[in-house]
């Protein structure tokens, strides 16, 4: 069962079914490893014009690691999880100045890089050196359990050792690279997370969810994930035709990003004018003087643990920020220069300043 698994995904992917992925065909480990980063919590369809956009700036590793990081940050700015931006730089950087620009070419090297998990390591082993390592993300995980009729849950240590052996066992070690970029291309476009087209599926007759009418119900998650709501009060301060921004430094969501001075809730505001006011006084110091000149409709964002809501509120100060609030006076053609979250350049594309 498992080698006829193996034979009919390979035999799928000749014929011509996959998808065009930005990593197909290629072996420098510096463009897979950048399509793999990016991928991450990403759709293709959005990713792979980042990707190209920064293999057009970036050709080579060097040249990112010699990149300003508010550059690639602003290359990044739309694609959120911004810690994978963070640690693409610090490991471009490690393998352009530690190991003068060589990528690491064995499978416990490429792991032991800053933000590269088994999943990458083993994407960027089997594609770029075809090396035997079965990549194992969820593309893989659906796959698998729904093929195999496997109940354990794969967010569990005992799940994941399973389905690490069962991947490794069924993997076509002659052809690696060929054999993970078919499974992932299957699982993305014929076995899919909801309504998969099982009544085309090469692999229907032996399917064990097919044959049970559960395919859906797979794979088990023992977890849930637990959600929070919050609330984001964006003030826009301006002064004499500029504007304030800071840029978020601590461990929260957005770190390295800029935004406009923040007041956080605990539950949602009326949007009173006395009200909005008086918060921001809260927050920055009663001798803040200045008018609040529109407020904007609610915002919101469901990021994958949070949801945040909030509205931006534009206000003209009557005089200059303190220094030691932390905040950097830009003019307005120099607002272009910084990533910000999408939560605010989403209320910049309807309402540019």
């Amino acid at each position: 069962m498992q080698k006829a698994f193996t034979n009919l995904l390979l035999n799928w992917n000749q014929s011509g079914n996959l998808r065009t992925m930005p990593w197909k065909g290629e072996r420098d480990p510096y463009r897979i490893w950048l399509s793999e980063v990016i991928l991450q919590q990403t759709r293709v369809e959005q990713g792979l014009a980042y990707y190209n956009r920064f293999i057009e700036k970036y050709h080579t590793i060097r040249d990112l690691a010699m990149a300003p990081d508010e550059d690639v940050f602003k290359l990044w700015e739309g694609l959120g999880y911004y810690s994978r931006c963070r640690n693409l730089l610090a490991t471009a950087r490690f393998i352009a100045f530690e190991r003068n620009g060589r990528f690491p070419d064995t499978f416990e090297e490429i792991l032991s890089l800053k933000g590269i998990g088994p999943y990458t390591a083993a994407a960027i082993a089997s594609f770029a050196y075809g090396l035997p390592h079965a990549v194992l993300d969820g593309n893989v995980f659906r796959v698998l359990s729904r093929y195999f009729g496997i109940t354990t849950p794969v967010d569990q240590p005992e799940g994941k050792k399973l389905y690490t052996r069962l991947a490794n066992e069924l993997l076509d070690t002659d052809s690696p690279g060929t054999y993970n970029q078919a499974i992932m291309d299957f699982g993305a476009t014929i076995c899919k997370p909801r309504q998969p087209l099982c009544q085309v599926c090469v692999q229907r007759n032996d399917c064990e969810a097919n044959k049970l009418g559960i395919a859906e119900q797979l794979p088990v998650k023992s977890k849930s994930l637990v959600r929070r709501t919050r609330f984001f009060y964006y003030y826009i301060f301006s002064y004499e035709g500029g504007f304030y921004i800071r840029q978020r430094s601590d461990s929260d969501i957005w770190h390295s990003l800029y935004e406009w001075a923040l007041v956080e809730t605990e539950e949602a505001m009326k949007g009173e004018k006395k009200d909005l006011m008086h918060a921001v006084r809260n927050a920055y110091g009663n001798r803040l003087k200045g008018n609040i000149i529109s407020v904007s409709d609610q915002y919101s964002q469901q990021l994958t643990h949070q949801k945040i809501n909030g509205c931006f509120i534009h206000m003209e100060l009557d005089h200059p920020l303190p220094e030691q609030l932390g905040f950097r006076f830009i003019t307005r053609k120099q607002l272009g220069n910084f990533a910000f979250p999408r939560f605010i350049t989403r209320y910049l594309e309807k309402h540019p300043l």
